[in-house]
Order: C-alpha cells, then structure tokens, then sequence
C-alpha cells in the first residue's frame, strides 16, 4: 500500500509540476516571442524525416504591422466570438459533437448497407477557438484524446488569464501554418503574394484565413472553388469583426 501511494504522489506530483512548467512558459509570452511550437518542431522533424532537408519560411512581426484586413478575415473565419468570450465557446463545441456524432451515424449506416464497401472516415469537426488553437500549437500533440483535450481547456484558460486578447492574437497570427513550411502571416503574405503582411489587401486576407483549416491541402489547390466561395463569405463578414 505505501508503495502505491507513494507511485501516486509522485504522479500527482509530476501533474502539478508539467502545469506549473506550462503557466511559467504562457507568463513570460507575455513579454517574449515563442522561438518555437510543438506543432513547428513537429512539422520540422516530419521534413528531416521524409526529405532529409528542412524547408521553413517564418518572420515575426508586431501586431501593428499586420494588416487589419488579415486579422478580422481569422477573426471572422475561425472564431468570430474572439474578442468576447473567455477563451472556450462551449456553444460551438456542443454543435461540433453533434455534427460528428450525425456524421459517425451515418457512416455506420452505410457500412451496414454495404459491409464490404471501404467505410469512409466521417470528416471531424471541431468547435476550437483561436485561444484553443493556439494552446494546442504552442505546448500540446496533435492526437484526439480527452485528457490531452482536458489539458487544453486548462492551458486556453491560462492563455486568456496572462495574456491580452491582443497579444494571443499577435502569436497565433505569428506563428499558425499557411503551406508547407510556411509559418505566421509575414511568411505566407511573402510566399502567396510576394508582398508584406502589412500590405495584404481585403480579398487576400479573405484568401489567407480561409486556408487555415487546411492550408497544405489549399496550397495545392490555389484555383478550388470552393476556397473563392469561402472566400468571398468572408470577405462580407469581415465588417462586423471586432478586433482586441
């Protein structure tokens, strides 16, 4: 018995220890660039991994010296609630679970039409924030499970908590994937547009915030229609987005 309760405190311990080391590194964003994500490290070694090089494009800039244009299209496109909520829309979420739950219904019912057919993978939905999104990116893995989604609920509200909703914004736009090997706004206004993220004009930024769910998928298909479609919904709803 005390050895197992001896395994649990250290457990425990380790807990509280990686979520102290998680809020130390959210508090000092608060005044130093992230070098680097998990996400970013990630996409690097799958480079070194798979072509044996490593091809990034990546500059930082200041909030001021990206274009408003680009920031009410991710606003409008990713979570148009940003400068209102706490970092967690519970709404959307909910409509996410449901949406996947239909889509996972579905699919069991055509395997069961057709046994032998090949089930085709419901398309996954989420309900993330740009404060969820970034907790990811920054510190967390990429696998589906509920104690790595617990642990980003805990990191987003860390997020909202020590960080300005301007500077949240600041870092993902910094620092979010736009192509293969291209990260922040600077990098993917220079690679799509030959031009600074400063200058990036409304229907651009439209462009930009739409590729974001799939930006390797989109920079491949620079002619999809239904990124033009997308594009021009946000376009029309980028008046009404309210920036930090």
């Amino acid at each position: 018995m005390r050895a197992l309760l001896r395994w649990v405190g250290l457990v425990l311990f380790a807990g509280v220890a990686l979520q102290l080391f998680f809020v130390a590194r959210i508090a000092a964003m608060a005044y130093f660039h992230p070098e680097s994500t998990t996400f970013q490290r990630s996409e690097a070694w799958g480079q070194l991994r798979e072509r044996g090089e490593l091809r990034w494009r990546q500059q930082w800039v200041p909030y001021a010296q990206i274009s408003d244009h680009l920031k009410r299209a991710v606003i409008a496109s990713e979570d148009d609630g940003f400068t209102a909520h706490d970092g967690v829309e519970w709404a959307a979420i909910e409509k996410a679970w449901e949406r996947n739950a239909q889509a996972e219904a579905q699919a069991a019912k055509a395997q069961a039409r057709a046994p032998d057919k090949p089930m085709r993978t419901p398309k996954i939905r989420g309900g993330s924030t740009i404060t969820q999104q970034l907790a990811k990116n920054l510190l967390l893995s990429g696998e589906r499970t509920l104690l790595r989604k617990g642990q980003e609920f805990v990191l987003t509200l860390a997020l909202e908590q020590l960080l300005s909703k301007q500077r949240i914004l600041e870092i993902y736009l910094n620092s979010v994937e736009w192509g293969d090997g291209v990260f922040g706004a600077e990098a993917a206004a220079q690679h799509y547009f030959r031009k600074s993220a400063a200058r990036l004009s409304p229907g651009e930024a439209a462009r930009l915030a739409v590729m974001l769910p799939a930006p390797k998928r989109f920079e491949k298909l620079p002619g999809s229609a239904y990124l033009a479609g997308r594009s021009r919904t946000i376009l029309a709803r980028m008046g009404s987005a309210e920036l930090p």
